[in-house]
């Protein structure tokens, strides 16, 4: 056999075993590639830092006072309204007293839109001490709570386990209220007493 041919015939004998090569150090390549290859994972909002809730609670029996509270962060306006009304129950840390009653829960909480639904246990109604101020100062605390932290929402509907038709002894909770921040304002003294100068008696002129 010439040496042409023969060289011929050794690069036909080649090709198969270097296209199979190839192909088999791509294979590798691509496994190696896939294995090291982390897909990317979707982005997750993280909760923000440490935020700040106001708080009413009573100051000297007679009006709401604001109370500063710092909270861990959350996620969701539902869940992080809750929150918020969970540490009201919770009561003050300040000299303020808490005008809710004791084992008062949060049963439930929604937002639809400007009104927020909260849901009470039956405590709530249910060992509420008497008297109107009373059921004033408990009823606008959650009110005004829910009005100053989540400014979107203007109406606040209470419900006891689920009643939509709540009475107390001094107030109807029947419709959505809407906060009353007058109740921050100490309550005004008696007015005095006006006296009305009587009128004089004309004297009649003599004949």
């Amino acid at each position: 056999m010439a040496p042409a041919s023969k060289k011929q015939f050794n690069i036909n004998l080649l090709i198969p075993f270097v296209v199979v090569a190839l192909v088999f150090g791509f294979t590798i390549w691509q496994k190696y590639r896939a294995s090291h290859d982390l897909p990317a994972l979707p982005q997750v909002q993280q909760p923000a830092g440490k935020r700040t809730a106001v708080l009413f609670f009573v100051e000297d029996g007679t009006r709401l006072a604001r109370e500063a509270r710092e909270l861990d962060p959350c996620v969701g306006t539902d869940a992080c309204l809750k929150n918020v009304l969970e540490e009201l129950v919770n009561g003050p840390v300040g000299e303020f007293d808490t005008p809710l009653p004791d084992g008062t829960v949060i049963n439930m909480v929604r937002i639809d839109g400007n009104l927020a639904s909260i849901n009470l246990n039956k405590v709530f109604a249910e060992t509420l001490p008497s008297g109107s101020s009373a059921e004033m100062m408990a009823v606008y605390s959650i009110v005004n709570t829910v009005a100053t932290n989540f400014p979107q929402i203007t109406k606040v509907k209470l419900t006891i386990d689920g009643d939509g038709k709540l009475l107390l002894p001094h107030l109807d909770l029947s419709d959505p209220l809407v906060p009353d921040y007058t109740l921050e304002m100490p309550p005004t003294p008696p007015s005095a007493k006006t006296t009305v100068p009587r009128a004089s008696k004309i004297k009649k002129n003599s004949p």
